[in-house]
């Protein structure tokens, strides 16, 4: 039998006192137990300030104390947010690397390691004095040193028929002479670059996503032409970084996540292409992978390269493939490749939190043996289970792989359900929604009991509940209808505008992604890319449901388009909560709730004004809104109206004053076509007020728990230490 564990001091007793404890009703026991509990207290303070001598196990508040020990200078001061990471505020390995770096002081990778140890991004220094032209000695013409051979490089002028340093010009990794120019990188008018104190620290704010063992969309089946993204879409393929062999390299084009050039694919095909590299291609099935000496580098812009024999022709800057006639795969294509993209934001393969299984029944679906093939099998088989046993009315379905699934999805759900589909870890599991039927809807098909007033009001407590985790939907839309508590949407991708053309421009503007119709379940949406949502709700007895939306991307593919509202532009009987979340498109909504920290760039109109608040938003002028605090561009309308109250700007210049500041203001992207690599970014040069607009002075909009500015800000301050005595370091953003 094994003992209690709060019988361990009891237990050293010897046999005599607990049996004549036993005989008197055990009250030595109960007193140990109660001393045994502040026992463990005491102890588990004992290891915790054992942890707390190193940096590597320490609690967070330890961290500035244990930096003040080895002379360590805080970047900033911590805002009272617990959003904020550590990493971004106090990074540790800032802390735990400080005497490391300061051996370090004065050389270029070190800068390279600082970007990534205080802003976690890949980053490559420059020394541009060493790129600059040099007249030649004559008396060094004759000498071999690798000195003398590089000063000679220097001095040259541009070989036109050297197309890959042509092709790597301005950028990080250009290698070309150039005259002298003198300016400051670190000005904040002209920058320039090229000047004996100037060092260029590129950086890349994009991270790689890795797609694995995934089908390849045919484009083209008789002339043999696919493209790696399974929409279909061109995009470019991206570097899957190695790790650099010491702390004095410096990162060339295989250490970082840069978008895999055509030259270069061609000049080291070998170090791109492979089962564990960023490139990898299948014909008809896992057994039969491309070997390295078939693929040909090709520029397919116009798909006028035709390979030969076994070839198969690549092109890593648009993503697509094309096999000779000869070698034509029969059963289809699978790849393995790297997008780029900013955050862990949509369905993907990246790690993400998922809730234990606790005891409920799992369903599993993909290629292995012991699973099932089709969703439409697994969902069935759940339905016959409960049926039998109501303990298994709470489930999981989970899909392995990087599949796709083209089928009709129809999922039931009746009082009491808990139905949790989600895809596994490292996974990215694709429901390709397809055009089965000519007389109805072929939408992602969510059915609860029929909605009438008995089950309304007696029902609501035992409504199901779904949970799509993991995702990514294509095709049509998710249909949710009938008795339903709630649809939970968290790290999922529902393509806006059903789906994409070669050029990302959307198939289906306008159509919504989400389809609520007559029904009580309330929509959560969690980091994830949906498209719009519609709320068709015609009952006035009911409460409105609840639209929660947070860490999103929002996209209704236009400011003209309704991303959240009811059938043909209504109001939509909902009450709306948009966190951290990026919104293209129009608002119409009973109540808004809560608005924070978000990016609405069409108008928002809500017929309840009384309740709710939007703070530190960024709505447009004509927008009906609930109460605004530091909402822009409230904020610059009101400084222009200041100004005038002072006499500092004549009252007849006023609203063209107020006119500019809100164009300023407005936000402006890298992009917002869904597909591209900087969708939904904030463009560099946009206003401040945007990318420092959030309550915590990060930026508004779905990428606000990066912390962008707060890393910028903290990598700029570390770089003023560790930047050699003479020289200036700029920050360079290559994405």
């Amino acid at each position: 039998m094994v003992p209690d564990p709060k019988d361990r001091l009891s237990e050293l007793l010897p046999f005599v006192y607990r049996l004549r404890d036993s005989a008197q009703g055990e009250p030595l026991r109960a007193l140990l137990q109660v001393i045994g509990e502040q026992v463990d207290v005491v102890e588990e303070d004992i290891r915790q300030l054992y942890d707390n001598w190193f940096v590597e196990t320490c609690q967070d508040w330890v961290l500035p104390y244990l930096g003040d020990l080895v002379g360590y200078q805080a970047l900033r001061e911590a805002e009272a947010d617990d959003r904020a990471p550590d990493r971004i505020i106090t990074p540790r390995s800032d802390v735990a690397n400080t005497i490391r770096d300061r051996r370090r002081k004065g050389t270029v990778a070190i800068l390279e390691q600082i970007a990534a140890d205080v802003a976690g991004w890949p980053a490559r220094a420059v020394e541009f004095y060493a790129r600059l032209a040099v007249t030649q000695p004559v008396r060094l013409f004759g000498l071999q040193a690798a000195a003398s051979r590089h000063r000679l490089a220097r001095g040259r002028i541009v070989d036109l028929r050297d197309g890959d340093a042509l092709d790597r010009l301005e950028g990080a990794f250009d290698d070309l002479a150039r005259t002298v120019s003198v300016a400051r990188i670190t000005s904040t008018r002209t920058v320039r670059r090229h000047n004996l104190p100037n060092v260029g620290l590129f950086v890349w704010r994009l991270q790689d996503f890795s797609v694995s063992m995934a089908p390849a969309f045919c484009i083209d089946r008789a002339r043999n032409r696919y493209a790696f993204s399974i929409l279909g879409n061109d995009g470019p393929l991206v570097t899957r970084p190695v790790a650099e062999p010491g702390p004095t390299h410096i990162a060339d084009e295989m250490n970082v996540p840069a978008f895999i050039r055509r030259r270069a694919f061609d000049d080291r095909t070998a170090d791109y292409y492979g089962p564990a590299r960023s490139l990898f291609i299948w014909r008809d099935d896992e057994h039969h992978p491309v070997p390295l000496d078939q693929i040909v580098p090709a520029d397919l812009s116009d798909w006028t390269y035709s390979p030969h024999d076994n070839d198969v022709a690549v092109d890593p800057v648009l993503g697509r493939i094309v096999f000779s006639s000869s070698a034509a795969p029969d059963s289809g294509v699978w790849v393995n490749y790297s997008y780029a993209f900013s955050d862990h934001l949509g369905g993907g393969e990246y790690e993400r939190p998922i809730r234990a299984v606790a005891g409920r029944p799992v369903y599993d679906v993909g290629p292995g043996d012991g699973q099932h093939h089709s969703l439409s099998d697994a969902i069935a088989q759940w339905k016959h289970d409960k049926a039998e046993s109501p303990a298994k009315q709470s489930a999981i379905i989970e899909i392995h792989g990087s599949g796709v699934y083209e089928e009709p999805i129809e999922i039931d759900l009746s009082a009491d359900d808990r139905l949790e589909l989600r895809a596994a870890q490292a996974s990215r599991p694709v429901i390709r929604l397809l055009n089965w039927y000519s007389n109805r809807p072929d939408s992602m098909k969510i059915r609860g009991a029929p909605l009438t007033e008995d089950n309304y009001s007696d029902g609501l407590d035992r409504a199901p509940r779904l949970l799509l985790d993991g995702l990514f939907i294509t095709g049509r839309s998710v249909r949710v209808t009938g008795l339903i508590g709630r649809v939970t949407i968290r790290h999922c991708t529902l393509v806006p505008g059903w789906s994409i053309g070669a050029d990302c421009e959307p198939d289906s503007e306008g159509q919504p992604s989400i389809d609520l119709a007559d029904t009580p379940a309330d929509l959560v949406v969690e980091h994830s890319i949906v498209g719009a949502i519609r709320v068709n709700e015609n009952r006035v007895d009911t409460d409105p449901i609840t639209v929660s939306v947070s860490d999103t991307i929002l996209d209704a593919v236009g400011p003209q388009y309704e991303a959240l509202c009811g059938p043909d532009g209504q109001h939509a009987r909902a009450r709306g909560t948009i966190v951290r979340s990026t919104v293209f498109g129009r608002i119409c909504l009973t109540a808004m709730d809560l608005g924070e920290d978000s990016i609405i760039t069409g108008p928002i109109g809500v017929t309840h004004r009384q309740s709710g608040c939007l703070r530190f938003c960024s709505v447009t002028p004509d927008s009906v809104t609930p109460r605004r605090y530091h909402c822009q561009p409230d904020l610059v309308v009101a400084a222009v109206e200041e100004r005038v109250r002072r006499g500092k700007l004549a009252a007849a210049d006023a609203e063209p004053a107020k006119a500019r500041e809100r164009l300023r203001v407005s936000p402006a992207f890298t992009s917002t076509r869904y597909g591209t690599p900087g969708y939904g970014q904030l463009r560099l040069a946009g206003a401040p007020e945007i990318a420092q607009g959030a309550h915590d002075e990060a930026e508004m909009g779905a990428f606000h728990d990066l912390f962008q500015p707060q890393r910028a800000a903290n990598l700029r301050a570390r770089l003023d230490q560790y930047t050699p005595a003479g020289f200036q370091t700029g920050i360079v953003y290559v994405t």
